[in-house]
């Protein structure tokens, strides 16, 4: 396992180890002892999987009173992952990290709270699947504008598939948190 540490506080670049020969390939995607000792030292208790098509757009979104953090691997296909810093006390305030994940490269992003996320896929289709460190609550959702142009994400796709809600997150200088 290789860790990596990225601009954002706290947010790390795992490349776990791939063992492979004629018959295909073994990783161990999580071992909650490893992960201590690399930083990610946190109890998940929820873990979802989606799947998308191409220039489907997922994000920017995070929970504002209960805020997770999220380990985030593509098991099929390939996405560009983005991480953006929204804690206003934060020399990162407004940065964004993107990664290319994919089943190939087999990295994995551990996020931790207080950062939106969101992922636009590259591939015909994209399975990603994400562990949480607190349950999602559909009444403390919240979201920033996928197109923000302060934050400037350099999105590989000019018109993605956006879903109604995430058509219509705010600005990061419109956020209230």
């Amino acid at each position: 396992m290789n860790v990596i540490k990225t601009k954002l506080p706290g947010v790390l670049i795992i490349e776990p180890g791939v063992f492979g020969d004629s018959r295909g390939f073994f990783k161990e995607i999580y071992h909650k002892e490893r992960y201590r000792e690399n930083g990610v030292d946190v109890e998940f208790v929820q873990d979802n999987f989606s799947r998308s098509s191409r220039g489907v757009l997922r994000g920017l979104h995070f929970q504002k009173k209960n805020p997770q953090g999220k380990l985030i691997q593509c098991l099929k296909g390939e996405i560009y992952d983005v991480v953006v810093d929204i804690k206003a006390d934060s020399d990162t305030y407004g940065e964004y990290q993107g990664f290319e994940l994919s089943d190939t490269n087999h990295r994995q992003i551990y996020i931790p709270p207080g950062y939106a996320h969101g992922f636009c896929v590259t591939s015909e289709i994209a399975d990603i699947s994400y562990k949480c460190t607190d349950f999602y609550q559909p009444d403390d959702e919240g979201g920033v504008a996928w197109n923000d142009p302060q934050i400037g994400i350099q999105w590989p796709v000019k018109e993605p598939t956006l879903s109604a809600k995430d058509q219509g997150h705010p600005l990061l200088r419109e956020l209230n948190l």
